[in-house]
């Protein structure tokens, strides 16, 4: 059982925010922390507490300055810090839920994955291998952020890692799946990107009338399946 006051370091972020730090390094056993920190929180946050955004190895906390409890003779600062301590003191990361696993479809090449050939290219493989490995994965949403909806996706065949494109796209479409040096992750929207593109599934990533709108969470397992370009089109069309 880690406790997870063990190692955990706090520091103000501006004057209404605290960064809870709990590692150094974006692997599974300081994710475990982030999100048993953050489960804490959703369950037991002082009254204080505005919101909370977890990360690789950290959790921001907002808070309102004049609604936290405690001796006034501290600052609002000192005073949240022990409030956090006290609900991290009586948590384990042992007592996370099994998370869900999401199987996301994904048509692979050709028009809606542009950069497979140069990624196989890049590593001496067929595509066909790139898909295979891709598919292989077992991912882990470490951290949902840059834009509502993206997940980063740990997990990725070390025979994959490829670094981000030299230009950016402009414009890449919402559903497109890519690899950006350790990672992969799915574009939930149309945006700007430096990933390479492989392959795009014909589900909503995000979708501001579902609820919840995001269709990973921080903790989600992922499971990439191909499908035909057929079966794209498709289920495009009926969704």
């Amino acid at each position: 059982m880690t406790h997870l006051v063990t190692g955990v370091r706090f520091a103000p972020l501006g004057d209404r925010g605290v960064m809870i730090t709990l590692g150094e390094a974006i692997d599974e056993a300081t994710h475990r922390r982030v999100r048993a920190v953050s489960a804490a929180l959703d369950a037991h946050a002082p009254a204080a507490i505005i919101d909370q955004v977890p990360a690789f190895a950290s959790v921001a906390v907002h808070y309102d300055p004049e609604r936290v409890e405690g001796d006034p003779a501290q600052s609002p600062y000192r005073r949240i810090v022990d409030s956090l301590l006290h609900v991290l003191s009586k948590v384990s990361d042992d007592e996370l839920p099994a998370p869900p696993t999401v199987e996301i479809p994904v048509c692979y090449g050709g028009d809606l994955g542009p950069d497979l050939a140069d990624v196989a290219r890049q590593h001496a493989l067929e595509p066909s291998e790139v898909i295979r490995l891709h598919t292989s994965g077992d991912y882990l949403v470490y951290m949902v952020g840059f834009m509502p909806g993206f997940a980063y996706l740990g997990g990725l065949p070390e025979q994959l890692e490829t670094p981000r494109r030299p230009s950016p796209r402009t414009a890449v479409p919402a559903g497109t799946v890519g690899i950006g040096g350790q990672q992969t992750g799915v574009y939930p929207l149309v945006s700007p990107g430096g990933w390479n593109l492989i392959g795009k599934t014909p589900l909503r990533i995000f979708d501001v009338g579902r609820e919840p709108p995001a269709l990973l969470a921080t903790g989600d397992r992922v499971r990439f399946r191909e499908i035909s370009l057929a079966e794209y089109n498709n289920w495009a069309a009926t969704s």
